[in-house]
């Protein structure tokens, strides 16, 4: 059931801010709360909410009134919270986040992306297709599209007036269940958040739910468990759908061929290809023409905090990259993908969450090891504590430490300002990329500038 006056506790979020915004375009009432704003210094994402029409408020129950007809919450909104009581109290239905995108989804032909990496860097790219070959689409996503951003908006959502929307789907909460998209896309399928067994269960049902194509990575025999139709996949080699072959890195430029069509992006690590091979599948699905596709593509100028190329000195071959990885796979891709660029690389990763790193620091830790060469060093930090009741009897240094028992040069660094202290110490002269990684923390793009400012002077 649609409503016309919504309220999202904790509307600075991406993914809270981007429905937000995307209701507010289509003509609803909207407002919101975050922990983050303030009545006297602004923030920006404050600023850019208001600029489209939501009015802000602090979190303290103020906003929510009589005339409220729905509030909107996420898993991350406890019970105890003052909003949710106030709505209780008030006789007010409380909605999660992922019912409403659902009961969006269903109003318009939708375009689902799902996997355990690379949804947002690949909604985008569908998107950005989309709006270069005519079709008008919306979007609603998790990470800002810097083409969007440069309009003075978050930059993760849009209102166009075409048959097409498009959705980064998510099933760290079991929500991707609730869709019932046009076309479907599965990246991939690795542990994080939840066991495997789990997430094959969850895009099985995704899968059932889809109307026309589902589309997976025939890359991976876990995902070409779910295939649909050989025809609609993507991936490399002995790929009858849409292939990529002859992946090259220069700099900042990978190139590769799509069916024997030449393209070249803006991006760095192969998983950029498999993410443009993805997109290009399902806007061909979407009714555009492979080459349009593959030539529209082309300039895709990347999403916020995706391999964002910070600071450069290009004399000394010195880089610094912010990128969003927070699990596994993405923390050894990101290196992976650094390391096509320079002959060393000191990665930075920041843990997003108590629980998180209790589930995944095992993978974490083998597959960082396994990635690093003997010139990396990997520096791990404390971790993001955002308040509310966790457990916190994990330390980082469990990951550093079985790094290190491999043989490889890792270090838990404690905060932000000891971090700072041994990256600068392990920085050379030249040839070297640092990386920053993490989720949650809406500091850590700040953080990347500050290590630049201090290799720069």
């Amino acid at each position: 059931m649609m409503y016309n006056n919504y309220f999202f506790v904790g509307v600075a979020g991406t993914g809270m801010s981007a429905i937000a915004q995307y209701l507010r375009g289509t003509g609803k009432k909207v407002s919101g709360s975050d922990r983050l704003f303030s009545k006297t210094e602004k923030g920006e994402t404050q600023v850019q909410l208001e600029r489209v029409g939501i009015e802000c408020f602090f979190q303290d129950g103020s906003g929510i009134t009589p005339e409220t007809e729905a509030v909107i919450v996420s898993t991350a909104i406890e019970e105890s919270n003052v909003e949710y009581q106030k709505a209780l109290s008030l006789n007010i239905p409380i909605i999660k986040r992922s019912k409403i995108l659902a009961e969006i989804s269903d109003s318009i032909k939708t375009i689902a992306v799902g996997g355990t990496s690379g949804k947002s860097t690949t909604t985008a790219m569908i998107f950005h297709i989309l709006q270069k070959c005519g079709k008008e689409p919306s979007l609603i996503t998790g990470a800002g599209l810097t083409t969007i951003q440069k309009q003075g908006f978050i930059g993760n959502a849009w209102n166009g007036n075409g048959e097409w929307l498009v959705i980064e789907s998510d099933e760290s909460d079991g929500s991707i269940v609730n869709y019932n998209p046009e076309i479907a896309l599965l990246l991939n399928v690795e542990r994080d958040h939840k066991e495997e067994s789990e997430l094959l269960e969850l895009f099985s049902t995704f899968k059932s739910h889809t109307k026309k194509a589902f589309i997976v990575n025939s890359n991976y025999p876990i995902t070409m468990g779910l295939s649909q139709n050989d025809a609609y996949n993507f991936g490399t080699e002995g790929n009858p759908g849409i292939k990529g072959t002859d992946f090259k890195q220069d700099g900042f430029c990978i190139t590769f061929k799509v069916n024997g069509l030449d393209c070249s992006i803006k991006a760095i690590g192969r998983h950029n290809m498999e993410n443009a091979l993805a997109a290009i599948a399902a806007a061909v699905q979407a009714g555009v023409e492979l080459k349009d596709a593959v030539k529209a593509i082309e300039d895709f100028s990347g999403i916020y905090r995706r391999a964002s190329l910070t600071w450069c000195n290009q004399d000394k071959h010195l880089y610094v990259v912010d990128d969003f990885a927070h699990n596994p796979s993405e923390v050894a891709s990101a290196i992976k993908a650094c390391q096509s660029i320079t002959g060393k690389v000191i990665a930075y990763f920041q843990p997003h969450g108590f629980g998180p790193l209790r589930f995944m620091h095992r993978e974490l830790a083998e597959m960082t090891a396994d990635t690093l060469r003997e010139s990396d060093v990997f520096v791990i930090g404390d971790v993001y504590y955002a308040g509310g009741t966790v457990n916190r009897d994990i330390s980082p240094d469990v990951v550093s430490d079985y790094i290190i028992s491999k043989g490889k040069h890792a270090i838990f660094a404690g905060d932000k300002n000891g971090s700072m202290q041994e990256i600068l110490k392990a920085l050379p002269n030249g040839d070297c990329t640092v990386l920053v990684m993490g989720a949650r923390d809406p500091k850590l793009s700040e953080y990347a500038e500050q290590i630049a400012n201090n290799i720069a002077k």
